[in-house]
């Protein structure tokens, strides 16, 4: 089945990162700050799915038309290491074959602002996918958003949940912007096409 044109399940971007306040600026939480533009993008709000522990919005992605794809844009409740969880429950409950999933996270082994998408592979430590791995299998899409890697001796745990620096808040919206783009072009044109404009 060709993901991309198939006319029936929707999609099922979920932006991975952590509920609340105080992780909302964190390197780990820029999944949710991805998730947060495509709603806006969309003209959704965010609202309590009823059978999973999730945020939602349904809406389109795509030009106006034949082209668009239907979407349901997710933000798991859960905390990231349990991300997989409320994700499986948002697809069983649309029916959404796992090679239409897209998850959107954090990358320690991509510089900072740097993309890179891909189907399936490892989690390569990440909690985040590590969970979704293990309850749907390995075969969805990646939007990769590159964050670094700790300076000096800093444990990888505290720098994920570090809000990002003065610094990297200087091109944090552009980055999140790009990668919205990103999750627009993958899904509305698929991984190659996706992956020949936004893998720097």
């Amino acid at each position: 089945m060709d993901v991309t044109t198939d006319a029936g399940a929707p999609w099922l971007i979920a932006g991975l990162g952590n509920p609340g306040p105080e992780y909302a600026m964190n390197r780990h939480n820029v999944g949710f700050m991805v998730a947060d533009l495509l709603a806006e993008r969309m003209g959704g709000r965010f609202k309590r799915h009823g059978k999973a522990q999730a945020q939602v919005v349904e809406g389109r992605i795509g030009p106006p038309g034949p082209a668009s794809r239907r979407v349901v844009l997710a933000k798991p409740m859960s905390y990231m290491n349990l991300s997989g969880g409320p994700v499986n429950a948002l697809r069983d409950f649309y029916k959404v074959p796992v090679a239409r999933v897209v998850a959107v996270h954090d990358e320690l082994d991509i510089d900072y602002g740097v993309l890179r998408l891909k189907l399936g592979g490892g989690d390569n430590g990440h909690n985040g996918l590590k969970s979704l791995t293990k309850a749907m299998g390995a075969e969805y899409h990646r939007v990769r958003c590159g964050i670094g890697r700790p300076p000096g001796r800093m444990p990888v745990a505290d720098f994920v949940l570090k809000d990002f620096s003065s610094v990297e808040r200087k091109e944090l919206d552009w980055f999140v912007d790009r990668a919205a783009d990103a999750v627009e072009c993958l899904v509305s044109e698929g991984l190659e096409r996706a992956q020949s404009a936004y893998n720097s």
